[in-house]
């Protein structure tokens, strides 16, 4: 199994260990002092981690999270990175999202479209990192048009999710064409299917070409 980055714990929860981050709890997960349980079954990118991907990250990176969401996992990420950029684009959630980022002052919650990225751009710094979880169409396409935050040696951890895609075709074939258009921008350094944890969803770790 691949290192955890820095910050990221395996610790017992209630009799079961569990990936953990230092921080304030913000959606209800079992803590242990200062420690919360980080809950693969409610992230793509704590499945990646729970199934030993090789995701790069060693802790302290700015990340361009695209997709935060309500923060479930961006809170976990700001909790171990450094400047975190959270983009999403529904309003509620976003509401929620502010409530994570109270206690940390790292955590930048942006309410713009990641399929815009010209609308942020004069707020994010090039980053080490991009976290893609989006459920729309055109998955590859966002982590096309997001290349230009990434640095060189910077990862890119995308999970895939064939159903958002098409609902009617394989998630093979739906892979198989997203992995297509990310390596026009991307060399694809490991893919995982996230099951159990996620069904139908591909874990993607690239780096820009």
């Amino acid at each position: 199994m691949s290192d955890l980055p820095e910050g990221v714990e395996r610790r017992a929860f209630e009799g079961d260990e569990r990936l953990a981050t230092r921080g304030e709890p913000h959606y209800g997960e079992p803590t242990d002092g200062e420690y919360r349980a980080w809950n693969p079954d409610r992230s793509k990118l704590g499945a990646m981690l729970e199934l030993g991907m090789d995701t790069g990250l060693v802790g302290d990176e700015a990340v361009l999270y695209l997709g935060a969401a309500s923060g479930t996992t961006a809170s976990h990420v700001a909790d171990f990175a450094g400047p975190t950029y959270g983009v999403e684009f529904a309003a509620r959630p976003v509401r929620d999202l502010l409530d994570a980022a109270e206690p940390r002052e790292n955590l930048f919650p942006l309410l713009k479209d990641a399929r815009k990225p010209e609308t942020y751009a004069h707020v994010v710094e090039p980053v080490d990192a991009i976290v893609q979880d989006v459920a729309t169409r055109g998955q590859a396409k966002v982590a096309t048009a997001n290349a230009e935050f990434l640095r060189e040696d910077g990862r890119l951890l995308l999970a895939i999710k064939a159903r958002s895609e098409d609902v009617t075709r394989d998630p093979a074939d739906v892979f198989d064409d997203a992995l297509a258009e990310l390596e026009s921008v991307y060399e694809v350094l490991e893919t995982r299917r996230l099951t159990p944890h996620h069904d139908d969803h591909l874990g993607v770790v690239a780096t820009p070409r």
